[in-house]
This record gives structure tokens, C-alpha cells and sequence, in this order.
């Protein structure tokens, strides 16, 4: 006789998921062996181990660790499988599993691999929701798919439409709200990896990237000594041009050595300074994160950003170099090294004066990137290409400082001037077009905007840029 599985969410089981969803794997792992010894029937063990694996392969990309780990997931479900289905977390773990390995997947190019692990952990949550109405932890896995497949971009969409993965924004996005807002008692113990996803859904599906970023300081996540909230804080910080912050969160993580070493660290440190124009730190944390990372996922674009350090400072020999290694290093999943492989091989660089405006306005230096346009006129730059950046940088810059009147009518000259191009200013300006009408509540013309974005034939960042006019589609039809 066989003693019945369980799923014990113990105390010890509790500790190891904090000290998971911290980065601090070892001493995770350490619990988790001890809870074993406690009850080697318990399924939860099991369960929360697949964190360490998933984490680790996110991050880091170590072909070689995925050798290693991705089996591991093959065999977990195996494990979860045979516990028993009358629980909650019987489906539940499975098809957050199911999400996890996707996820890895699509990291390791197996795209088709990942489609069917998506499936199978929507229709397993989904099930779940069936059986179990009142569990509150479907809620953030289902929530998270749904309001992601619902802005899918169109390289994507087979996974849906074969799939028969139906997406809302607005439902999906209620039910993580509802799930990080619950005071049940396993919304608490998993507040961690809630607090690690819905800041970034509320950021690029729903654009609202203050209350993205004050979420972390109403919840007073710890950006110290929980890397995961840390690396998310400065990621979006980052993203939303707040670059002091974001080198403020940086600099004041513990370093101690228990936590799983992360090379995109040296990446966004590379940003911050890049953005602030400190071109040579930049370079020396941009070549500390290619040397660290056995990844592929931008380095494509952490080459090209090397090369414009080099550019800048005058070191063609060194810029050449960096451009050279876009050929041959890193893969083209994502718009960043897209874009960075199609300019190495144009051979072209770009206008130096536009290139500094457009990182200070980056980076948040609105002040700085203004001063560097001031007195420049269209007619001051001969290629067309030019001419197109600067009506689109001057219309940003002029949107970032609240001038948005002055910002539609130059976003309105990047569009006619850019619509038929390659280059991804026309479409994005129709997008922040979008954004500033529907920050106003004027949805049909929002919808007018975010339309134009999608129309415009093949470009640049096209896939995300698709997404995020999606994205405002939806918001403003309520879908």
C-alpha cells in the first residue's frame, strides 16, 4: 500500500516559495528538501522546485542549464500527476507548470513546443475555475493568459486561433486585480509572484505605467533583498524613462552571494548610464553583461548599444567591432534585435545630434534632450530618415513635458512623412497619438489612432507596437 498524495501548503513549504520568489534559491532549496524529509508524500515540494528551474532558465538562458533543467519539468508533471484530484492544486500546479515550461520554451526557440504547453495550462486553469469557483489562486494564472491573449500580436496569433485560447482584456486584467487586492489567506502567500506580474500586465496591456510603478510603493515591496521585485521595479522603471530611479534600486540591492546571479543586472545598469549619456561606464557594464550571458534574447541590441557608445565617443574601430558581432551573435526573437541586425547590415550609422536626443529623452532628461534640438529645423538634416526622427523625437520630448498639443502636431509630420517607410517612428506616433487621446477620454479618436498603428505595413518593432495598439483598442472598447 502506498500512502495518498497530498498538497500540503505547510509553513516550511511557505518559507522555501519566499525565499524562492526572493532569487535566494539555495536556501530555498534547502527548505524544500527539509519538508520533504517531513513528508515525502507532499506534493507542494515538488511543485515549488519547478520555480527554481523556471527562474533560473528566465534569467540566465544557460544553454547548458537547460540541458539539465528543462527535463526536469517532464518529470515534475509526471510527479503532480499523481496526486490527487479532488484538490485544488491538482490542476492548478499542473497547469501553472504547463506555463512555466512554455515560457522556457519560447526563450529556447521552441515556439511550437510552447503553443501546446499554453493550451494545455489555459484549459487546465480554466477547468479548474469550473470545479473549484472559490480558489482564489486560479485567478492570477488565468487572469494573466487571458488578458495576455488578448493583445496578442499577429506573429503570434496562431497559438490562440489553433488553440482555441479565447483573450479579454478587461476580465483577464480583473482577475489578477482581484486576486493581488484578496485578503485570502493564499493570495497573501503568494502575493510575491503577484506582485512580480501584475505591475508588468498593467504597464504594457493596460498602459498604465504610474500605477504600474506606484503599486510598488503603496505595497512597499522590498526592492533590497527581493531580487525579483528589484529586477522588475528597474525593468520598468527603465521602460518608462525614470532611469534615476531605476540606478537608485540598482545600486541598493543586497549583493550578498545567496542570491542566483542575474547578468541583465550589468544590462540595465548599462541603460541607466547610457541614457545619461556617461558613455564609458555604460560600455563597461554593457561588455560585463555579453561576457556573463550564455543567452540569446538582446544581444543582438546589447551589441548595438555598444557599438553607439563607441560611435559616440569617436572609437570607430571599436564600434565596427560591436556592429560585426550583431551578424553572428544572438537570435532575432525579439523587436530590439530585429531592429539592431537590420541597421548592422545597412551599414548606415546614425545622425550623432538625434542618437543623444533620443537617449536623454529615453532616459527621462527631457530638459537636456530639448536643449540639444533647440533651434533645429527639419531643413537642418539632409537624409529623410533624419528628418523623420526629428519630428518624431521633437513631438516625444514635447509629450513627455506635458505639451501634448505641440506633441500631436509633430507626431501628425513623423506620420506623413514616415507612414510608407520601414522606420517605426510613423507607426509609433500614430500609437502615442492614441495615448494621449485616450488619457482624455476622447476613446473614438483613440481607437482612430491605435488603428493607424496597426495598418501600417512592415516595420520596425512592428510585433510590440501591434500589441500595445491592441492593447488601447481594447481598453477603449472595454473588451
Amino acid at each position: 500500500m502506498h500512502a495518498q498524495k497530498v498538497y500540503d501548503f505547510n509553513s516550511i513549504c511557505q518559507q522555501a516559495y519566499q525565499e524562492i520568489t526572493k532569487l535566494k534559491m539555495n536556501s530555498g532549496l534547502a527548505l524544500l528538501e527539509k519538508a520533504k524529509q517531513q513528508n515525502p508524500d507532499n506534493l507542494i515540494p515538488v511543485f515549488l522546485e519547478s520555480y527554481i528551474d523556471f527562474y533560473t532558465l528566465l534569467f540566465n538562458e544557460d544553454p547548458k542549464d537547460y540541458q539539465i533543467r528543462y527535463p526536469h519539468f517532464t518529470a515534475q508533471i509526471d510527479q503532480l500527476e499523481k496526486g490527487p484530484r479532488s484538490s485544488p492544486f491538482y490542476n492548478y500546479c499542473l497547469s501553472v507548470m504547463r506555463i512555466h515550461r512554455a515560457a522556457i520554451s519560447i526563450k529556447f526557440g521552441k515556439t511550437w513546443d510552447a503553443g501546446w504547453d499554453f493550451r494545455k495550462g489555459y484549459l487546465l486553469i480554466r477547468e479548474n475555475k469550473k470545479q473549484f469557483p472559490n480558489f482564489i489562486p486560479n485567478d492570477l494564472p488565468y487572469g494573466a493568459l487571458e488578458a495576455a491573449v488578448g493583445t496578442m500580436p499577429n506573429g503570434y496569433k496562431w497559438i490562440a486561433s489553433l488553440f482555441g485560447i479565447r483573450g479579454s482584456v478587461t476580465e483577464g486584467m480583473k482577475k489578477v486585480r482581484g486576486f493581488v487586492n484578496s485578503n485570502d489567506s493564499y493570495a497573501k502567500i503568494l502575493f510575491n509572484e503577484a506582485a512580480f506580474v501584475y505591475p508588468y500586465l498593467a504597464f504594457y496591456i493596460e498602459n498604465k505605467k504610474a500605477e504600474a510603478l506606484s503599486f510598488v510603493q503603496e505595497h512597499k515591496l522590498d526592492l533590497v533583498n527581493n531580487h525579483l521585485h528589484a529586477f522588475m521595479a528597474a525593468n520598468l522603471a527603465i521602460n518608462n524613462q525614470q532611469s534615476e530611479y531605476a540606478k537608485n534600486i540598482l545600486l541598493n540591492r543586497n549583493h550578498s552571494e545567496d542570491y542566483l546571479k542575474v547578468s541583465f543586472w550589468d544590462f540595465e545598469m548599462a541603460l541607466v548610464k547610457l541614457y545619461h549619456l556617461e558613455i564609458q561606464e555604460a560600455a563597461q557594464y554593457m561588455e560585463n553583461f555579453i561576457a556573463r550571458f550564455k543567452g540569446k534574447f538582446y544581444v543582438k541590441d546589447a551589441y548595438m548599444k555598444l557599438s553607439w557608445c563607441y560611435y559616440l565617443e569617436g572609437n570607430m574601430t571599436k564600434a565596427e567591432e560591436a556592429r560585426k558581432n550583431i551578424l553572428t551573435k544572438g537570435a532575432t526573437e525579439t523587436d530590439a534585435d530585429k531592429k539592431a541586425l537590420k541597421d548592422a547590415r545597412s551599414g548606415l550609422w546614425p545622425n550623432a545630434l538625434l542618437l543623444k536626443a533620443r537617449l536623454l529623452s529615453d532616459g527621462g532628461y527631457h530638459g537636456e534632450a530639448a536643449a540639444l534640438l533647440q533651434g533645429k529645423k527639419e531643413d537642418d538634416f539632409s537624409k529623410e530618415e533624419d528628418k523623420l526622427e526629428f519630428a518624431y523625437r521633437v513631438a516625444r520630448i514635447y509629450d513627455d513635458m506635458g505639451r501634448t498639443d505641440d506633441a500631436i502636431r509633430n507626431y501628425l509630420i513623423a506620420i506623413r512623412l514616415g507612414q510608407y517607410r520601414k522606420e517605426h517612428y510613423a507607426a509609433r506616433a500614430a500609437l502615442q497619438i492614441g495615448q494621449i487621446y485616450e488619457s482624455r477620454g476622447q476613446k473614438a479618436l483613440a481607437i482612430t489612432y491605435y488603428q493607424k498603428c496597426l495598418d501600417m505595413g512592415d516595420h520596425d518593432y512592428k510585433d510590440s507596437l501591434d500589441q500595445r495598439a491592441k492593447s488601447g483598442i481594447a481598453r477603449c472598447k472595454g473588451e
